[in-house]
């Protein structure tokens, strides 16, 4: 079974650092495309970032980039969304997700298969 266990969700102040992780099972991490979403309070699911499958490439949404960063160990099957200079307007459930598309250095936040169960990240000011 393909499982994606989101976890490192809290309640910290502003200007705080969280680091969530993403444990992926039953599929190719390698071979996949990995994404970070989130939804705060009454607002639709936002893309936050994404690692390509090839040499890793992050990308980030414009609110985030800067303070946020993307990263994977296939060894540990497990992908990291590293989060510095939290502001309270970060505060949402995050989620990962991931989308099989084999050797790619692209990524994006569209149609994406698997998804994890989310992780609360509170931001106080």
């Amino acid at each position: 079974d393909v499982q994606l266990q989101a976890s490192g969700g809290g309640l910290v102040q502003a200007g705080g650092s969280l680091r969530l992780s993403c444990a992926a099972s039953g599929f190719s991490l390698q071979e996949s495309v990995i994404g970070w979403f989130r939804q705060a309070p009454g607002k639709e699911r936002e893309g936050v970032s994404c690692i390509s499958s090839s040499d890793d490439i992050p990308y980030y949404m414009d609110p985030v980039k800067g303070r946020f960063t993307i990263s994977r160990d296939n060894a540990k099957k497990t992908v990291y969304l590293q989060m510095n200079s939290l502001k309270p307007e970060d505060t949402a459930v995050y989620y990962c997700a991931a989308d099989f598309r084999g050797s790619t250095w692209y990524c994006d936040f569209q149609d994406y298969e698997f998804w994890g169960q989310g992780t609360l990240v509170t931001v106080s000011s």
